[in-house]
């Protein structure tokens, strides 16, 4: 005899919930753009998290200044030089007295152009080790980038041709 129809529906229900399951995972699987897209998200996210596990938390950024103040606990000489050239740069920069001028006059003139051509040499040097460093960066980069990108496409294509 014949199969009870509740068992009979039963089980045609059970096979159109597989059929649609598998219509939605072969629609996914043939929706490339969109796993790609998904999959560089995941990455992108990767990259942020350890760039922002680079930048120093504030637990960090005290170790740092206590270890400056022990430096400077250690190395007292080297600080008092240190804070004589600071003082030196500033009292270059503010503005002479007439007396000073008087007392001082050509040589405080040849001090101060010395200072000035050094600062300006020192600031030069700066811009360029900054350029070097930021095309360095941004070749780091773009090389990453497009590893990254060689590195979907395969696995877009080894997905593609494993469907």
């Amino acid at each position: 005899m014949g199969e009870d129809p509740s068992v009979i529906r039963e089980q045609i229900e059970n096979t159109r919930d597989r059929m649609g399951e598998t219509v939605e995972a072969l629609g996914y699987k043939a929706d490339v753009p969109t796993r790609a897209k998904e999959k560089i998200e995941g990455k992108v996210d990767t990259v942020k998290s350890k760039i922002g596990g680079a930048t120093p938390d504030v637990g960090q950024v005290k170790g740092g200044a206590k270890q400056a103040v022990g430096v400077a606990q250690e190395n007292p000489l080297g600080l008092a030089v240190g804070a004589v050239a600071v003082g030196f740069l500033v009292g270059m920069l503010i503005p002479e007295t007439r007396r000073e001028h008087e007392a001082l006059g050509e040589y405080a003139d040849q001090v101060k152009g010395q200072v000035k051509d050094t600062a300006q040499e020192a600031l030069e040097h700066g811009k360029q080790v900054a350029q070097e460093t930021a095309q360095s960066a941004k070749e780091t980069a773009q090389q990453a980038a497009q590893e990254h990108g060689q590195q979907v496409a395969e696995s877009a294509k080894e997905q593609v041709g494993a469907s």
